[in-house]
């Protein structure tokens, strides 16, 4: 019979042992067999988060009397332009069906037509560059900033010709854009600036919401956004007042729709029907009522899984201008592959094979955004409105594929993003699973190597 130590020592080894077998397959790579770092029914995380009073406020505005904007007296598509601009310190908010027709609706408000060319960045949600067209005006389109993936200043002033009349930066995932530089670019040559903050909600830039800097700024509450509704929607804010009242007039068929003034059915301009219906209004306005409880955490989870990230060689993590509050609506990543230890490989092959390796270990990383947007087909074939308008109106000779934009061009081949997830407010434990993730790709990055290797 074995002692009592004796004993007590083989039941220490078979316990290590134990500990050993279970490290081996924890840290084996889940696409090789290996437990994945995030437990599958961990992984679905709602967005947007429904609560009680969301419902009660959507049955409340469907037993109401005023179900449309255009409808005497407070409604509640009106209480949310009222509630959106006292939040944010907007003087103006007109309310629209979605942050597309919100872009639209601005530049026509501003006189945005044949004939004009604006400038918007190269890589964006495909809306921006529409937004002209539907003006008949002529996109062009500017390169981007590598570490905030919003508009060049520079670039963007290289691009300006006497036909250019508007500019529209984006503040990209919830970054601020560089609106100092912007607005001083637009200042003097005697261009309006129309904000597409369509994720970037609560952002702001040294100390001012972004929306409200240039002449008019366009949201989306579409419902993947930080502040979403139950379906589309979108906001336009402006301190003009007159700009105000023109943007209205765009949204109703271009009538004039005044408290206490019976509506007269007369178009006094060109129009459109882009109203916001009091079910996606009321939906808002509840989400909107939980804004700052769900924004202090979603700060609180980001940061933290962004700093582990951080640690890691050839990850660049997402990051703002400084004196910029980033809204966190998407996060993106690039990957370096010099700086992963993988020199002549191509930033597509490493991309790829992380993607690959991360979503098996239940981080769900897309490719969001496949192209730039001067590569999208509706402008390298000029698909407008045909005969090749708008940019047959002034000769424009339109963009060409693969052209210029290198600094667009390598953010998209050499990241990936997340999205949706980290915008629960519960999300931190999850965002530390993610990092688990992260972390043991990177641990087997001999494997991660063979990986993009054999793809270049």
């Amino acid at each position: 019979m074995p002692s009592a130590r004796r004993r007590a020592g083989c039941e220490r080894v078979r316990i290590d042992h134990r500990d050993f077998a279970e490290w081996r397959v924890m840290s084996k790579l889940a696409a090789l067999g290996g437990t994945a770092a995030v437990p599958t029914n961990r992984r679905h995380v709602p967005w947007p988060l429904v609560q009680d009073e969301d419902r009660k406020a959507v049955l409340d505005a469907l037993d109401g009397a005023r179900l449309v904007s255009d409808t005497d007296g407070v409604n509640p598509v009106s209480a949310l332009e009222e509630a959106w601009a006292r939040r944010f310190g907007f003087e103006h908010c007109v309310a629209v069906s979605n942050g597309t027709a919100a872009l639209s609706v601005a530049l026509a408000a501003l006189g945005v037509g044949p004939g004009d060319e604006v400038i918007v960045p190269a890589l964006s949600f495909i809306a921006t560059g529409l937004a002209p067209v539907h003006q008949m005006a002529v996109p062009v389109f500017a390169d981007i900033d590598p570490v905030t993936f919003n508009i060049d200043p520079d670039d963007l002033e290289r691009r300006i010709t006497a036909r250019t009349r508007a500019i529209i930066p984006v503040h990209l995932h919830g970054a601020p854009a560089d609106m100092d530089r912007i607005t001083e670019i637009a200042r003097r040559h005697g261009l309006a600036v129309i904000e597409d903050a369509a994720q970037a909600p609560g952002a702001t830039h040294r100390g001012r919401p972004v929306g409200g800097i240039g002449a008019a700024g366009a949201f989306s509450l579409q419902v993947s956004k930080n502040i979403p509704t139950c379906g589309e929607g979108g906001l336009l804010v402006t301190r003009d007042a007159e700009l105000a009242e023109a943007m209205r007039r765009g949204r109703q068929f271009g009538e004039v729709i005044e408290a206490g003034r019976e509506r007269d059915y007369i178009s006094y301009g060109l129009g459109w029907n882009h109203k916001m219906n009091a079910l996606q209004a009321a939906f808002t306005i509840a989400q909107l009522d939980r804004y700052d409880e769900y924004e202090r955490a979603r700060q609180h989870n980001v940061t933290e899984f962004l700093a582990r990230l951080a640690q890691l060689p050839g990850l660049r993590v997402p990051t703002a201008l400084p004196d910029t509050t980033h809204a966190w609506h998407i996060l993106r990543f690039r990957f370096d592959p010099a700086a992963f230890g993988l020199d002549g490989v191509r930033p597509e092959a490493l991309r790829g094979a992380l993607r690959r390796l991360l979503r098996a270990e239940g981080v769900p990383m897309s490719q969001y955004q496949l192209m730039p947007l001067p590569d999208q087909k509706v402008f390298t074939d000029r698909a407008g409105f045909g005969s090749g308008y708008p940019w047959a109106v002034t000769g424009a000779p339109g963009t060409v594929a693969g052209e210029g934009y290198p600094v667009t061009r390598a953010v998209i081949a050499d990241s990936l993003t997340l999205q949706k997830r980290h915008l629960h407010p519960e999300a931190g434990e999850l965002l530390g699973l993610y990092a688990d993730a992260f972390e043991k790709v990177w641990a087997n990055r001999d494997m991660v190597a063979t990986f993009a290797k054999a793809a270049s």
